[in-house]
């Protein structure tokens, strides 16, 4: 399989982890009428194209460890539960996400909830593999806290009707962040014991068990859906558009794609779990931008909430780059 073996490529996998996990829901716009639970089912089928291509590809080329059909097959068991356990958690943590968000609106849900697991999964994952320099990791871990605040101050000013802040939205953000936040330690584990896969082989796990939960999951919320609107019929997946497929494909490739890329990132010896995953949730700066500089999202915003998008900006590179230096300036 191929391993970064330096630093500069190590990063330059973080990089596109973040891209890829900021830039999947942009799929999601280019279905306005689709109902979440339907193109789920998409979704799910592009992170497994996304596992098996990478696999197939990074996965066995190079010289370290096994390649990825032999890795697949020689996992202890162990790391095989924790991978799979790692994409139920994510999963059911992803879904509560987007229906917090449905329910109390980005302004909460999303601060609460990716903030929460910022916070679960860099302080858990450094205690289990404590790389890199604490006082950058957990400095710029703060900022990126900062600038997700201020990204979802900016969203609220920016709504007309402002929603009221709703108990269960809330428990559901604080759920959903919580779990988030949990699955990487997982994973990080199952990299890390004996007869232990690679990231390649770990990913593919990983979507085995989000497949799993979501053919649970998933068809629970289709028929009692936490937003409050009607169940949803499997004859609207049949008579989407081929288009709308398409999409929810590849967005679940892209993100995939930014998960498999941080799994190996968090495997480079000076790097570690918790400055891979820490930097991956620059997503948020990234989806932001994509709402601001593609969707023009804010092209009616008051100028209040402009200057909250800077400073979010500002601050998110501000973190990213304490993070980045994290494991050059090794505390001694």
């Amino acid at each position: 399989m191929y391993q970064p073996e330096t630093y500069t490529i190590a990063l330059l996998f973080m990089v596109i982890s973040m891209l890829g996990w900021g830039s999947w829901a942009n799929t999601v716009k280019l279905c306005p009428t689709y109902r979440f639970q339907l193109f789920y089912w998409d979704y799910g089928i592009g992170l497994f194209a996304g596992a098996l291509l990478w696999g197939f590809t990074l996965g066995s080329a190079g010289q370290t460890g096994r390649p990825f059909l032999a890795d697949v097959t020689g996992a202890g068991e162990v790391s095989i539960i924790c991978a799979v356990l790692a994409g139920v958690i994510f999963n059911i943590a992803n879904l509560l996400l987007v229906a917090a968000i449905e329910i109390a609106g980005l302004a909460v849900a999303f601060p609460v909830g990716i903030g929460v697991a910022l916070v679960v999964g860099a302080v858990s994952s450094y205690i289990l593999s404590p790389n890199g320099n604490p006082v950058l990791l957990f400095g710029g871990v703060a900022l990126v806290v900062a600038a997700i605040v201020c990204d979802a101050l900016a969203y609220g000013m920016r709504e007309r009707e402002q929603r009221a802040m709703s108990r269960r939205g809330l428990v559901l953000s604080l759920a959903a962040g919580v779990l988030m936040g949990s699955f990487y330690p997982l994973v990080a584990h199952a990299m890390d014991v004996s007869h232990a896969p690679g990231p390649y082989a770990t990913s593919f796990y990983f979507v085995v068990g989000t497949g799993l939960c979501a053919l649970v999951f998933n068809s629970l919320l289709m028929h009692k859906p936490l937003d409050g609107k009607p169940p949803v019929a499997m004859s609207e997946y049949f008579s989407a558009p081929f288009r709308w497929h398409a999409w929810g494909v590849l967005g679940g490739a892209v993100w995939c794609t930014g998960t498999v890329f941080n799994f190996a990132a968090s495997r480079a010896h000076i790097v570690g779990p918790a400055v891979s995953y820490s930097i991956g949730q620059g997503a948020t700066m990234i989806s932001a931008a994509w709402g601001v500089f593609v969707w023009h999202e804010f092209a009616d915003a008051p100028p209040r909430s402009r200057k909250l998008l800077g400073l979010m900006f500002i601050l998110f590179l501000l973190g990213l780059s304490a993070v980045a230096f994290a494991p050059i300036f090794r505390a001694h």
